[in-house]
């Protein structure tokens, strides 16, 4: 018997081997299946429902098993990250479930890289291990696993659905609508009485010029700001998602502006009929006495200027 780590690591080298050939069978099943539900599409097309209904199993039975494969994949890698707890002899609690079922589904796949790394786990853990895997004595396989295992004929409600899948998706109308015929008079009654679907036309009265003065300009005219903010994107805690904008800092008033009064009205009229005088008093400067003199004086000045 080969010493642990040996196991273990030939063990990581095959998990390895196998994730990458279950990858390439799953991509080659998927394929064909697309070939297969396009011949399937054909068949619907041309009215050949039973044929149609029996070749559409074989396209249930291949889905079933890619499906599978993806579980085994999915157990390989998870030994491939557990890689550390094969170490020991005893198998680890964590561990058990897709090591059985490994064992149990291998000799059920065409993957050899599958079933060599199977052959390393039975070497590993021993026959009575594999024994119990393979009968799922203590049903540690998975469900899953053994649902995907079975061989039984699909229900025929999961058969009428995967022809409605198909036809759905390449555009085929099935199943086909019997529709009942028109007699010649029905269609000359329709034609002279107009049904309520048809809806007569009206037009609409031009705008006058008073109602295109008061009509708004629209708001995408002109230049757009720079500055844009997306929406916030739905997600799974709040579907409804709402921008918020920051509110104004609130402006508080320094030495200066706590100096000045606060205009009222009466306040404001004060302060414009102190500005009239002002102006008032600048413009009379200019004249003496603070009047506009009349002849009279300007002839006196005069006189008392000759003397």
């Amino acid at each position: 018997m080969a010493p642990s780590s040996s196991l273990v690591s030939k063990l990581k080298v095959q998990l390895k081997l196998a994730i990458s050939r279950l990858r390439m069978v799953q991509q080659k099943d998927t394929a064909i299946a697309k070939q297969q539900r396009r011949q399937m599409a054909h068949l619907l097309e041309l009215g050949k429902e039973e044929s149609a209904r029996i070749r559409v199993e074989n396209i249930i039975r291949s889905d079933i098993s890619t499906e599978l494969l993806e579980i085994l994949e999915l157990y390989c890698e998870l030994l491939l990250a557990r890689v550390g707890l094969l170490e020991p002899k005893e198998c680890d609690p964590g561990l058990e479930e897709p090591i059985k079922s490994i064992i149990h589904a291998a000799p059920r796949t065409d993957v050899k890289e599958l079933q060599q790394a199977r052959q390393l786990l039975v070497e590993k853990y021993g026959k009575d291990f594999a024994l119990q895997a393979v009968d799922n004595s203590d049903g540690k396989v998975a469900e899953r696993v053994l649902k995907k295992l079975k061989v039984e004929p699909p229900d025929p409600e999961l058969v009428t659905l995967y022809l409605k899948e198909i036809a759905r998706t390449y555009g085929v109308e099935w199943p086909k609508i019997q529709r009942k015929p028109v007699h010649e008079h029905e269609c000359d009654e329709d034609d002279d009485e107009p049904g309520d679907k048809q809806a007569t036309k009206t037009l609409e009265e031009p705008l006058t010029t008073d109602e295109l003065h008061r009509a708004t300009p629209p708001r995408d005219l002109g230049p757009k700001s720079p500055v844009s903010i997306a929406p916030p994107s739905p997600r799974t805690d709040n579907l409804s998602p709402k921008l918020k904008l920051p509110a104004p800092p609130d402006l508080k008033p320094n030495g200066k502006m706590s100096g000045l009064k606060k205009q009222t009205p009466a306040t404001q009229a004060q302060s414009e009929s102190k500005g009239t005088e002002d102006d008032d008093q600048k413009k009379g400067k200019s004249v003496v006495g603070g009047k506009i003199p009349d002849a009279d004086e300007l002839a006196r000045r005069f006189a008392a200027l000759k003397r």
